[in-house]
């Protein structure tokens, strides 16, 4: 099976941008969505350009904001911020076809939403965690290679699945395809709420996951999560340093340990220093992810009678930064601690 082109990117920034350039590059036509018009001009005046130590090069491609997209399409990548996903949704299905299905390239349980919006067998599941960043309108830097897989959310090998599966492999030779696409987004989940605890500082992941005085920290983080995770029988899956197996309860110190020092390590062969929800935070200075991608777990805990203080508390400390009334610094860090078991 071939998938029907173009392919549709429906928000054309750092994770977006950089598969929509990559597909375009290798010869599958690509239609972009962005609602940042200055975004959307440049990519039509000058191109989509993907720089960085991986990677120099422009692609020509259409470009359109949601008002002015005409048409249906059959492969459609959602690359936007989770808590813009209801909004999107709600603007891409008149231009999705009856057979056609949305891939979630985002971070959190976006899947979920989705399935429930367009519907499962419409819903495709996809893991990626490569360093990007949205740079200025037409530029995205494409910092460092890491895990992208891709899954049907029942498990299943279909024929649409492996011709997905090919089209990443465009981006990433090393692209997986995967019967546990949600042992690998729950894997996610316990990393990104350890992005979010570095994201109180102004140091580097790599710096955050290396200080031992705050091991601790990130490894009763990641049991929070991954209790959640296993409450609902799911098995977490293993990508980029991060083993979920390390971070069981009963599994020695060092162990965990270990992880994260394997993360901060993949964390410095990328040229991306900082986590996209510091961008947001410390540059952007608007909104992040967090009540999208760590508010779930919450509930979720909740249904299951599983207490997570540490994130509920990551959470509001996230607030306070949006807000303008917690600084980003180190000893952020030592009061999330106080909700250490």
């Amino acid at each position: 099976m071939n998938l029907p082109e173009p392919i549709l990117i429906w928000g054309a920034g750092a994770i977006g941008g950089t598969l929509g350039a990559y597909f375009q590059r290798a010869g599958h036509p690509v239609v972009f969505v962005d609602s940042a018009s200055e975004h959307v001009e440049a990519i039509r005046t000058r191109g989509l350009r993907i720089t960085g130590p991986l990677a120099e090069f422009t692609v020509q491609a259409p470009a359109h904001t949601p008002e002015t997209l005409q048409g249906r399409f059959h492969t459609v990548f959602l690359a936007v911020k989770a808590h813009h996903t209801p909004a999107a949704l709600a603007q891409l299905e008149p231009h999705l076809e009856p057979r056609g299905f949305v891939v979630s390239a985002q971070n959190g349980l976006n899947e979920i939403e989705i399935a429930q919006a367009i519907g499962r067998e419409r819903t495709l599941g996809c893991f990626v965690n490569f360093g990007a960043d949205y740079l200025e309108p037409g530029t995205i830097h494409y910092g460092g290679r890491g895990a992208v897989v891709v899954g049907e959310l029942d498990g299943q090998i279909t024929p649409r699945l492996e011709a997905l599966h090919r089209l990443l492999q465009e981006f990433d030779e090393g692209a997986l395809l995967t019967t546990n696409i949600w042992g690998y987004l729950w894997g996610k989940m316990a990393y990104g709420a350890q992005l979010f605890a570095t994201a109180l500082t102004n140091a580097s992941i790599a710096e955050a996951f290396a200080a031992p005085e705050h091991h601790r920290l990130f490894i009763e983080l990641a049991r929070e999560v991954l209790r959640v995770a296993a409450a609902q029988g799911i098995q977490p899956e293993a990508f980029n340093g991060f083993e979920p197996q390390a971070f069981a309860p009963d599994t020695p110190l060092e162990q965990a340990q270990q992880s994260l020092e394997a993360m901060a390590a993949h964390n410095r062969r990328s040229a991306k220093s900082h986590s996209g929800i510091w961008r947001d935070l410390a540059i952007r200075r608007r909104k992040t992810e967090v009540d999208a991608q760590l508010g779930p777990i919450l509930r979720i805990g909740e249904g299951w009678g599983i207490p997570t203080p540490i994130t509920r508390r990551l959470i509001e400390m996230i607030h306070e930064v949006e807000a303008g009334t917690r600084p980003l610094d180190w000893s952020n860090l030592s009061e999330l601690e106080k909700e250490l078991p």
